[in-house]
């Protein structure tokens, strides 16, 4: 009597099991279905800007690149050239996210046709599936609404990896988004390459400018910083990576392959990645430390360091890319990461440049401050030298679709937060 006691509760205790385990698993497909609904539509809605407001820019003429013989993209011309740098655009792609989602798109499409650039060079982070912001997981519908927008605008553009376009939760891989802009017959105004397989990262790649003559004016690199380091697969600690050794002897490498296509000349070059290198905080302190003025080694430029605590979120680790850039004839890196930085210096030789960003997601509030968003206009001149500046996005040249947003162009973010202001603005007001 007592075991068919046991045995009745056993088996009353496992249907119970049973009909919770049921309820769980039907709210999580319930939960799932209804998000996958709602992000279906919010991303109907961003597809619908792109594809009904969004106009093919306008060029006199428009330089087209070609695949040389040896596999580069190559664009001729004996003018000047025109790159314009997007960092950060962070567009989450979800429900969460939808509104600052067209204003990214909204603020993108509106410089890229104000500017008419030859070459868009993106570095970094176009996507932001991080779910408490955006409301989803999925990596790929953000960066397709953003494809889909550079082709509608018919202008080339290329892109590095940051470490939120592929987390390490995101439902696709950097291998899968690579593929995807590697489609040519999708976006044929990419051109993005993954690169040698047996290179760290994806996306380490070369573009080249050359004049009627046949000289490379100039060697546009695009490399990958990767994400996160020492476990930290979530980003948790911030500990961030960098480019590895095994890309500085490719980076080596091509530079000797560029030199024979040369006839022996060694050509100018500058380069994007995402992640600053650890360089960019070797020249703040030393400029810190000589009371904010020009030392033998560095020369302020223009812009400021706006993140808190004058924050520069770089890797520990350092495998001597900028070495290896002075060795080569690199003059400039240009990144980006640390939104609320738009910082440019010399520093023994070579331009370290953080590009103004877009973003209206990642950062709590930054949606309502201004003076970071922009783009950074690079020209490069027929005669190798290179000039750059940050163009902020409120300024009247730039005409979106949608109107604009009031923000605030009086406050740094930071500083508004109580964070420590930056010395920077003394020397540029």
């Amino acid at each position: 009597m007592k075991k068919d006691r046991v045995k009745k509760s056993r088996k009353e205790k496992f249907i119970i099991f049973l009909k919770v385990l049921f309820w769980i698993c039907f709210s999580l497909a319930l939960l799932t279905g209804i998000l996958a609904i709602v992000n279906f539509v919010s991303l109907k809605s961003n597809k619908a800007f792109v594809e009904n407001s969004v106009k093919k820019v306008s060029y006199e003429s428009q330089l087209k690149p070609e695949k040389d013989e040896s596999g580069y993209f190559t664009f001729t011309t004996d003018r000047d050239f025109k790159v314009l740098q997007l960092t950060d655009v962070h567009i989450g792609g979800g429900f969460l996210s939808i509104k600052n989602d067209n204003k990214a798109l909204n603020a993108a499409a509106a410089m890229i046709s104000a500017e008419k650039p030859d070459l868009v060079v993106v570095s970094g982070d176009i996507s932001f599936p991080v779910p408490y912001s955006s409301g989803t997981f999925n990596n790929k519908q953000s960066a397709i609404v953003f494809a889909r927008m550079m082709e509608k605008l018919g202008v080339y553009w290329c892109l590095a990896f940051g470490n939120h376009d592929t987390e390490a939760y995101s439902y696709y891989s950097r291998h899968a988004l690579a593929e995807l802009y590697g489609n040519k017959s999708e976006y044929p105004h990419c051109l993005f390459q993954s690169g040698p397989s047996a290179v760290s990262g994806e996306g380490n790649y070369v573009i080249n400018v050359k004049n009627s003559k046949g000289e490379i004016t100039q060697s546009i690199f695009v490399m990958d910083t990767h994400s996160y380091t020492d476990k930290d697969y979530f980003g948790i600690y911030w500990r961030y990576d960098c480019i590895h050794e095994d890309q500085v002897e490719w980076y080596k490498e091509t530079v000797k392959e560029l030199t024979e296509i040369n006839g022996g000349k060694t050509p100018k070059s500058i380069a994007f990645f995402h992640i600053p290198p650890k360089e960019m905080k070797d020249a703040y302190k030393e400029y810190k430390e000589a009371g904010f003025k020009s030392t033998d080694n560095l020369k302020y430029i223009y812009g400021v360091l706006g993140e808190g605590n004058e924050a520069i979120c770089c890797s520990n680790y350092n495998h001597g890319i900028i070495d290896a850039f002075r060795e080569n004839s690199t003059q400039a890196v240009f990144f980006g990461h640390d939104h609320l930085n738009t910082l440019c210096v010399e520093y023994k030789g070579i331009r370290l440049t953080y590009g103004y960003s877009i973003d209206y997601l990642a950062y709590p509030g930054i949606a309502k401050f201004g003076l970071q968003r922009g783009c950074t206009v690079i020209t490069l001149h027929p005669d190798s030298t290179i000039d750059n500046v940050g163009e902020n996005y409120y300024q009247d040249k730039y005409s979106p679709i949608n109107k604009k947003e009031t923000v605030d162009l009086e406050h740094n973010m930071a500083d508004v937060e109580g964070a420590v202001e930056s010395p920077f603005k003394e020397e540029i007001e």
